[in-house]
């Protein structure tokens, strides 16, 4: 910032239905420079000579503690996090004409919330309405995204080793998943052994919405119902990770329900894996954010024209996009607090570098439906393999390979149980 004012928010508590409220989840950005939880609270940091954090958020108060839990208050608050000022939320809008009063800029995630816009507004209106006392307001708002984006991006040795648990911790549901699954059963019944192996490790929720996807309901990319009967013959696709301390995991596997791969089954699945073992090996530190999804499209396109559902070279079906009937994602993104993670993938028009310390994932997949120049033998088979990748100095790291892919790992770990 080198001067001026950053304003950022949490995230406010979001009414379910009536007086009932979602489990409340702090804003990524304002977590990530606090580590602070509670909800009505905003952080500013005023950048300049004498550089100072200051934090408003809810008072004390012992009444509203017996219903709704702990409260640190500011004086707490200021203490344990460590701010060099903390004062209630009600004092904000009176505050913060006098901290703009005479600074060049306010960062601001302008556009991000109308409420909030219109707050600011008022503060830097309030602080032009002391122009004839020779108090100037800032000349430029600019978003503090772009500055935490840039922060957030690059993960320390802390956020990686949370997230490395958080892989591990993930991982483990999906063999424990593998294990219940069964012809007869349902997908939330699947889904209800991840959320266990997710809460009994010390995850408190899982990363999104899980997507247990059984059968032709792997081929629905976002597919959250997760209410059909697992029939024998069919592949179950686990898109499904958990949330630990603020970070994210993200993990898919695609196995079969009964524990053993059919014929086309194996053969896509395994084109699939080979693809994403191609996209894997294309991750290093100066390698190009797009690298890794080219790799997977050169092992996609020539697995399709193999097995008859593309033709022509190669090169063809790549310039044509004749595989984006069957593969219409790329093949990752960024991952950390968020399950997409902040951050621009292209800078100046190019690919961004691959740098240590960055964490993606790498997630190729098929997914077919039926059509009339498709052979029945492929129709409703969905596969989607994914796993997170940390770029390291000398090339990466899979945080997630614990959860087993290959043919025989899959089939040996459901046959044994």
């Amino acid at each position: 910032m080198q001067a001026g004012v950053a304003v950022i928010p949490t995230a406010p508590e979001r009414v379910r239905n009536r007086d009932s409220h979602y489990p409340y989840r702090f804003d990524s950005y304002f977590h990530y420079l606090t580590g602070f939880g509670e909800p009505e609270a905003v952080l500013v940091l005023v950048a300049g000579p004498v550089p100072q954090s200051i934090l408003f958020c809810r008072e004390k108060n012992p009444e509203r503690e017996v219903w709704d839990g702990f409260r640190h208050g500011p004086d707490a608050a200021r203490e344990t996090f460590g701010f060099d000022q903390a004062h209630p939320i009600d004092q904000l809008d009176e505050m913060m004409p006098k901290l703009l009063a005479d600074q060049p800029s306010l960062y601001f995630h302008l556009g991000a919330d109308s409420d909030w816009d219109a707050r600011a507004v008022g503060w830097l209106n309030g602080v032009r309405a002391e122009v004839r006392n020779g108090v100037t307001a800032p000349g430029a708002i600019q978003d503090v995204r772009a500055l935490l984006d840039e922060m957030r991006l690059i993960k320390s040795a802390e956020e990686i080793a949370v997230m490395r648990r958080a892989a591990e911790i993930s991982s483990a549901a999906h063999r424990r998943a593998m294990r219940h699954a069964r012809p007869g059963r349902y997908e939330y019944e699947i889904e209800a052994e991840l959320l266990h192996e997710f809460r009994c490790s010390g995850s408190l929720a899982p990363a999104y919405s899980s997507i247990v996807a059984g059968g032709a309901n792997a081929c629905v990319l976002h597919y959250v119902d997760n209410g059909a009967v697992l029939r024998d013959g069919d592949l179950l696709l686990i898109d499904a990770a958990c949330e630990l301390d603020g970070y994210a995991a993200d993990i898919t596997r695609t196995f079969p329900v009964n524990g053993r791969y059919g014929a086309a089954q194996k053969d896509l699945y395994e084109m699939v894996l080979a693809a994403q073992a191609a996209a894997i090996a294309a991750v290093a530190p100066g390698a190009g954010w797009d690298d890794p999804h080219q790799a997977a499209l050169q092992v996609l396109a020539q697995g399709l024209i193999d097995f008859g559902l593309c033709a022509g070279s190669v090169e063809a079906v790549l310039e044509s996009g004749d595989y984006k009937r069957f593969y219409m994602h790329k093949t990752g993104h960024w991952l950390g607090m968020d399950v997409h993670d902040v951050g621009d993938y292209k800078r100046g028009g190019q690919w961004r570098r691959l740098e240590p310390g960055m964490v993606l994932t790498v997630e190729p997949g098929c997914y077919i439906r039926p059509a009339g120049d498709v052979p029945e033998r492929w129709w409703n088979i969905g596969i989607r393999i994914e796993d997170d990748v940390l770029v390291t100095g000398r090339g990466c790291e899979v945080l997630t390979a614990a959860a087993p892919k290959t043919v025989r790992e899959i089939e040996n770990l459901m046959e044994a149980q």
